[in-house]
C-alpha cells in the first residue's frame, strides 16, 4: 500500500501498512457504500501514509535501491538514469502532489483519484499538467 518509494523506507511503509489493514479491519462495519470499496480502502491507504510522512522527523531522499524494478535490461543506462532522477524528483514534491503522481503511475483512474483526494476531475487534471511541468522542470534541472 504505502510503496517504499512513496515513504521512502522499506521498514516505514511496512509499518504503515500494517496499520492500514487493521484500521480497514476495525472500520469495515463503517463503510457506507457511498463509493466503492476500493476507493474508500484507497482513502485509509492514502491518509494513514501521510500520517507517517507527517511523523517522519525528517525527509527521507528517495534511495536508488529502493526504486521499482520497472527498467528492463533492453532499456539504456540513459533511460535508468532518467528514471531515477524522475523518481528523485517526485520525492521533492507536496505530499498531496506525490499521492497524485504516484496514484496516476499505479494506474488509478482520474475519478477515483479525484474521489480519494476530494477535488473534481476538471481541478485534477488541471493540477496533474502542474505536476507534470514541475517534474519535466526538476529533471531537465538535474541533467544540467
Amino acid at each position: 500500500m504505502c510503496k517504499g518509494y512513496f515513504c521512502g523506507d522499506i521498514e516505514l511503509a511496512s509499518d504503515a501498512t500494517q496499520e492500514i489493514f487493521i484500521k480497514v479491519w476495525e472500520k469495515l462495519d463503517t463503510f457506507r457504500n457511498e463509493s466503492s470499496i476500493s476507493t474508500w480502502i484507497y482513502r485509509i491507504a492514502v491518509n494513514t501514509c501521510l500520517l507517517y510522512l507527517r511523523k517522519s522527523s525528517s525527509k527521507k531522499e528517495i534511495r536508488t535501491e529502493s526504486l521499482p524494478q520497472i527498467v528492463s535490461e533492453a532499456y539504456s543506462d540513459e533511460k535508468d538514469e532518467q528514471l531515477k532522477q524522475m523518481y528523485k524528483c517526485i520525492q521533492k514534491l507536496e505530499e498531496a502532489n506525490k499521492i497524485i503522481i504516484l496514484m496516476i503511475l499505479d494506474g488509478v483512474e482520474y475519478e477515483q483519484i479525484a474521489e480519494v483526494i476530494g477535488i473534481s476531475e476538471e481541478t485534477l487534471r488541471v493540477r496533474v499538467h502542474r505536476i507534470k511541468k514541475s517534474l519535466t522542470q526538476c529533471v531537465q534541472n538535474e541533467n544540467i
